[in-house]
């Protein structure tokens, strides 16, 4: 094949530093955000907090291209500085990973957020291996306990059988089954009570034991553990009332007994951090009208350091002056990117609102059916944008804080011809699992018979799917005794 050039004209989109820099901070959360803005503070000689003091440039301040400004910029800056190149509305979604949070709005003050301290104390295998440590075991029980312990899960369960933990101990030991079983029973006399159980009846049948012996319904209590456990998992309480020879309410007294007891005993003991939420903007209702505005406590404000900034000499290319033209350009852009977050954060989150007035009026069950599209037309953006923009997005109304996403369902169509939310049969199906006999809770079929009387036409497997994801049982888990 012969060798040659050519010359082709094309067209392509490309992506300045710039609206890449706006884009990764449109999606960061506000953790994320806040830190790089600590980092960019550290780095960039010419961004600073604002610290409140409102000092303005002495003199003349000189930009990269030697144009003058009279004020200093300021970290809320000038939407009318903001340039055009620096879009947000693109689809670029391979290129970053999605994320969000907030930007620091006009501090108008008035909100306080609940400020929580986590103390972090010892997980249960310390709490153990100290109850251990000071028992009065020999070297060799020692070293059973310790495999013992390693073998429990954060609920408090024993997860590995006797056979399977003399494999995990040193052969040398010579160590038999019934030296294990008592190790294992040793554990089950310690702290939490409960735990070290290979299952959920021999937990509870250990808490048991602890109670004192005169305690009303004990003994009747350890006979429906030991004899008639699946009888309780089922329910079947007619089953049981008959087994035991009781009435339903005296039955009901020894399920409550039982109920008492902790399913996770070393739950106590689970050191999982909580995930903090920090809402991006406050919802409050102004007179009739619901109105939005930026947490001010999120983001601290940032502007231009006027001296430094004063430092930059017209026509001077030494390698100084050169390092702070550098610098004032990537704080300008810096500003006009979080200047452009916190404009397509507050769209959103009035598009939002105005959708879903009877939402914040009523509650979920007036939750209107909406998707990306319709705000990302109501905004004139790219719905990328508004998919960057509503991820890990938080709000925080007079009924919680709710991410952005969810406030986003699906719809139903109704008999009447008009729509209604997933979100809003949710939490109709809430409602009516709320109210319902306990001694005969509702199918998934009658649930759906209701809602096919209000004039919504919902599928027995669908009221099942959203059954499953509010976390509620079926209806036959789900009787209790009247």
């Amino acid at each position: 094949m012969k060798q040659s050039l050519q010359l082709k004209l094309g067209q392509s989109l490309t992506m300045t530093p710039q609206l890449q820099q706006a884009i990764r901070l449109l999606q960061l959360s506000t953790l994320e955000l806040q830190a790089e803005i600590q980092q960019t503070l550290e780095s960039n000689p010419l961004l600073e907090q604002d610290d409140g003091t409102g000092v303005e440039v002495t003199g003349p301040e000189t930009d990269v291209n030697g144009s003058e400004h009279d004020s200093a910029i300021t970290a809320a800056g000038n939407t009318d500085n903001i340039p055009d190149e620096l879009p947000v509305d693109s689809n670029w979604e391979d290129l970053f990973d999605t994320g969000a949070t907030s930007f620091s709005a006009p501090d108008t003050g008035g909100h306080d957020l609940l400020e929580t301290v986590t103390i972090s104390g010892e997980n249960l295998r310390d709490h153990l291996v100290w109850q251990v440590d000071m028992s009065n075991l020999s070297e060799k029980d020692l070293e059973i306990a310790h495999t013992v312990i390693d073998s429990i899960d954060e609920d408090g369960y024993l997860t590995a059988s006797p056979a399977e933990l003399i494999k995990s101990l040193d052969a040398a030991l010579d160590t038999e089954l019934d030296e294990v079983e008592a190790v294992i029973h040793c554990i089950q006399q310690l702290d939490p009570i409960g735990v070290c159980a290979r299952d959920l009846r021999e937990s509870l049948m250990l808490q048991l034991d602890h109670f004192a012996p005169e305690t009303p319904w004990l003994k009747a209590a350890r006979i429906v553990l030991r004899d008639y456990f699946s009888l309780l998992s089922n329910r079947d309480y007619a089953r049981l009332c008959s087994k035991l020879n009781l009435a339903s309410d005296d039955l009901q007294h020894i399920i409550h007994l039982i109920q008492s007891l902790n399913p996770r005993p070393g739950s106590a003991y689970n050191t999982t951090e909580p995930e903090y939420i920090i809402p991006d903007v406050f919802v409050y209702k102004n007179g009739d009208a619901w109105q939005v505005e930026l947490n001010p406590e999120s983001i601290p404000k940032l502007r231009i350091n006027s001296l430094y900034a004063n430092l930059i000499k017209r026509g001077n290319h030494s390698k100084d002056n050169n390092y702070l033209r550098d610098n004032l350009q990537e704080a300008r852009w810096f500003l006009k990117s979080l200047q452009s977050r916190h404009d397509t954060l507050l769209k959103v989150a009035n598009s939002i609102v105005e959708r879903q007035h009877a939402f914040f009026e009523h509650g979920e069950e007036a939750m209107k059916p909406l998707v990306l599209r319709s705000i990302a037309e109501a905004i004139e953006m790219h719905e990328s944008t508004v998919s960057r923009v509503t991820t890990r997005k938080y709000m925080h109304t007079p009924r919680g804080i709710y991410e952005f996403k969810y406030f986003f369902s699906s719809h139903v169509n109704t008999e009447s011809g008009g729509e209604c939310s997933a979100t809003a049969i949710r939490a109709i199906i809430k409602k009516l699992v709320a109210a319902e006999n306990p001694a005969k809770p509702l199918s998934d079929s009658k649930m759906a018979s209701v809602l096919a009387d209000q004039g919504i036409n919902v599928a027995r497997r669908t009221i099942a799917k959203y059954r499953e994801a509010l976390s509620i049982s079926p209806s036959n888990e789900r009787k209790r005794l009247s």
